[in-house]
């Protein structure tokens, strides 16, 4: 690898950008909170990784795009799944949660512990119409952090980003 070009975090951190989820790819694994930590020597580029779910199907695949789009810039790049850190959908900037919503899945409702019950659950916003007049058709989604609703508003089913 050719290191006559110093390559900054912040590079690593750009490149990072560039890798989108594979089932919502109009957010990137920054955007998702996916990344918990760059290392970067001389010689190399560490990437700590967590993943929204242990078993999820496509985690060798986001590994191999990480390690893909890192190397692009010349410098080695090693990717380590973090079981460290435990990943949240509270992590999720509110940006992120704006493009997930604009891409048609509702986002994850934020609760913090003492407002825990099914009510604060129920409170997700249609990404359609914006009504919170919802209701869960299935907890069951197209992936196993989405959960599937209906919008009385403008009786629409949406998929709802759950919250964990």
């Amino acid at each position: 690898m050719d290191h006559s070009i110093a390559i900054t975090e912040q590079d690593i951190w750009l490149a990072l950008e560039r890798v989108k989820d594979p089932e919502i790819p109009v957010l990137s694994l920054v955007d998702m909170a996916m990344i918990s930590k760059v290392e970067l020597t001389n010689e190399k580029c560490v990437i700590h990784f967590t993943p929204t779910f242990v078993g999820c199907p496509a985690l060798d695949m986001m590994k191999r795009d990480i390690k893909t789009e890192v190397e692009l810039l010349g410098i080695a790049t090693e990717v380590v799944l973090d079981m460290n850190n435990t990943w949240s959908s509270d992590k999720m900037s509110t940006e992120a949660k704006t493009k997930l919503e604009k891409f048609g899945i509702a986002p994850p409702v934020t609760i913090d512990d003492s407002e825990l019950t099914q009510e604060a659950l129920d409170r997700v916003r249609c990404p359609h119409c914006h009504s919170t007049d919802t209701t869960l058709r299935s907890a069951f989604g197209s992936t196993l952090c989405r959960a599937i609703r209906f919008c009385f508003a403008c009786k629409q089913g949406f998929e709802q980003f759950k919250p964990i």
